[in-house]
């Protein structure tokens, strides 16, 4: 092989190219390791011989990168082993051969996506130069670059590098117009959100995807689930309450796994160790991270925990672990604000398993971002919950007995409280007899005189 590329080069400049082109489909024909050897000296001769001179080197390395991308090699091994190693080679005079690298890369990123090796594939595109002079790339294909460097670097749960190429696309993504790309890139913020702890972002943005036609019936279905399951992770409050009502009324949630979960959360029913456990097994390493508790709640935390009855059991618990026990805890107490008029530190910090100073904390936190909608009273350790009552009452009026009548006002607000649920529950009982007496299904004994 020496020797015919020897005698190659010294050919006139314009018949090089023409004989070295010849050389490569005789190469090709060869088995094993003398083929990758072979196309080394080639590639070696016409990438750093100053006689050959560059215009011919082009020639015959845009010949050899076409032919490899053609599938000339059909062992998988060998082919990668010569792509890593004309790239090697090419390397020093990378700025001559540019267009021809850059062919190169998406090859061995192809080769190596295929065998899973996604970081790998990852670092293979990013060493593509695509902000170059010398050869103008448009900004739709540096979109799908981007994007697809960062699907490869969230298949390895990268999600920080990822992010670093997510901002660059999203710089690129108002000129995109291929709606293959568009889709990749929506699925890339989603779980950009969903990697970091943005839930209800994320959740929204799956919800969104998984109506979308072109997508794969397993591939929505499974958007829907991490719709699912990113709602139920974010932090409880109004806006996750419009998300579950969402889900919950999307008739394709009734066939999930996490459905159960999804119900209990939208109709605001305390969770149960059991369900949660069950629950988990569905998470991913990120969505099971732990999380820290700052120095202040600790402090928090432990400042109210002074018992005055020595044989109470109190969780030892400062705060929440993980993400989801923390969705979790922050739930049940919402959906206790709707049981419970007051409840007392301790009492809540046994439903959450927390020390009262931690459930107090909580408490605190959720009423400041307008979460919860209470008060507390550190004197008495209680806090009151404030509910919503116009319903109540437009339920009460609704239910027969016309216009409930205003008790007086004795400016006892929780004495008045008190009073109209029981006005409320009579009306409601009186509606629901009159209904079964009008359907006969309720007679009235007459005493006999």
């Amino acid at each position: 092989m020496e020797a015919k590329l020897s005698q190659i080069s010294s050919l006139s400049q314009k018949d090089k190219g023409p004989a070295f082109i010849a050389l490569i489909p005789e190469i090709l024909s060869q088995q094993g390791s003398s083929l990758a050897q072979d196309l080394h000296a080639l590639v070696d001769t016409v990438v750093n011989q100053d006689s050959v001179g560059l215009v011919v080197g082009r020639q015959v390395l845009s010949e050899l990168v076409k032919i490899l991308g053609d599938g000339a090699i059909k062992d998988v091994e060998v082919r990668k082993r010569v792509v890593e190693d004309t790239l090697a080679t090419v390397q020093p005079r990378i700025v001559s051969y540019e267009e021809q690298v850059n062919s190169l890369r998406f090859q061995l990123a192809d080769l190596l996506e295929e065998e899973e090796e996604w970081s790998d594939a990852a670092r293979v595109l990013m060493g593509i130069s695509l902000d170059s002079g010398q050869r103008s790339i448009g900004d739709s294909e540096k979109l799908r670059v981007y994007v697809r460097i960062v699907r490869l670097l969230l298949e390895d749960e990268d999600s920080v590098q990822a992010e670093t190429y997510y901002n660059r696309a999203a710089l690129l993504v108002h000129s995109a117009s291929d709606r293959e790309t568009l889709l990749q890139f929506k699925l890339c913020q989603a779980r950009i959100s969903d990697y970091s702890r943005k839930f209800l972002e994320a959740a929204s943005r799956y919800h969104e995807l998984s109506y979308v036609g072109e997508i794969d019936e397993e591939e929505r279905r499974h958007m829907l689930l991490a719709a699912v399951t990113c709602a139920v992770l974010a932090p409880a409050g109004p806006n996750r309450s419009r998300l579950l009502a969402s889900l919950y009324r999307d008739e394709r949630t009734t066939d999930l796994p996490t459905y159960n979960i999804l119900s209990k959360m939208f109709l605001d029913h305390i969770l149960r160790s059991a369900e949660i456990k069950e629950f988990e097994k569905t998470l991913k390493p990120h969505q099971l991270a732990k999380i820290a508790i700052s120095s202040n709640d600790r402090l928090a935390s432990a400042g109210n925990d002074d018992s005055t009855d020595p044989d109470s059991i109190a969780s030892t618990r400062t705060g929440p672990s993980t993400v989801l026990d923390r969705a979790v805890m922050e739930h049940n107490l919402l959906a206790s604000s709707n049981i419970y008029n007051n409840i007392t530190f301790r009492g809540l910090g046994a439903l959450l398993d927390l020390t009262p100073g931690a459930a107090e904390t909580m408490a605190r936190k959720m009423i400041e971002q307008g979460r919860l909608r209470g008060s507390i009273d550190q004197v008495d350790k209680l806090i009151w919950f404030e509910g919503n009552r116009e319903e109540d009452d437009a339920q009460g009026k609704a239910g027969g007995l016309g216009d409930v009548e205003e008790a007086e006002d004795t400016g006892a607000p929780f004495t008045k409280r008190w009073d109209m649920q029981i006005r409320l529950t009579a009306a409601h009982v009186e509606s629901i007899v009159q209904h079964l007496t009008e359907k006969g299904l309720v007679t009235y004994a007459v005493e006999a005189k």
